[in-house]
């Protein structure tokens, strides 16, 4: 993840791995800082956070591999049950797309 998205490893909070930041702001005047992409690994899967939800990029997880899907978060058991080029390119795309939208 540091190469592809080509930010350091940090920690947020106590289980996540965070690469990147960016600043986002809601219309209820929530706001907060959060990392563009990530991962926690958990005792039942990996978690990767690096979709955007976007229905344009559900393309990209056509034969992703195996995997199951919360609103943004992909959980995996082991990385090799998922193909890391796509991987790669959802990770480029969410990145993308956050910087669109929040700058930087």
């Amino acid at each position: 993840m540091e190469r592809v998205s080509g930010f350091k490893a940090k920690m947020w909070g106590p289980s996540i791995i965070g690469f990147g930041t960016y600043h986002y702001k809601y219309e209820s005047g929530h706001e907060g800082d959060a990392p563009m992409i990530g991962f926690s690994p958990r005792k039942a899967a990996i978690s990767l956070y690096v979709f955007t939800g976007l229905t344009d990029h559900e393309k990209f997880l056509n034969d992703f591999g195996k995997f199951k899907m919360g609103k943004a978060c992909i959980y995996i058991k082991k990385l090799s049950d998922i193909d890391k080029k796509k991987l790669e390119t959802i990770i480029k795309a969410s990145i993308k797309y956050l910087k669109q939208k929040y700058g930087k």
